[in-house]
């Protein structure tokens, strides 16, 4: 059976905003294929990212930059995590 894929957008303090492919190992946090993005491009806030980047649209596009390596994160330091729909975030996030 295939490993499902656990797609997040991570808030942390300081404004950081990052996706990518999550886990969590004792008081860490961790992002793979991660991106930080920059700039949301949604009419209807940081939700909608959800359903995947916005490519069309008032505000589009999403603004994504590709970060080198793992993502390392202190579990206090997280505001919040929305679960992504991980097959409309698989080419981004590989």
């Amino acid at each position: 059976m295939k490993k499902k894929v656990d797609v997040r957008i991570v808030v942390l303090q300081r404004g950081w905003v990052l996706i990518g492919r999550y886990s969590e190992k004792g008081d860490r946090g961790f992002l793979d294929g991660a991106h930080v993005i920059r700039k949301w491009g949604t009419e209807y806030g940081l939700g909608q990212l959800v359903s995947g980047p916005v490519k069309e649209g008032k505000y589009a596009p999403t603004v994504l930059d590709k970060c080198k390596g793992r993502v390392e994160f202190l579990l206090v330091t997280t505001i919040l995590t929305l679960k992504a729909e991980a097959d409309k975030w698989a080419e981004v996030c590989k």
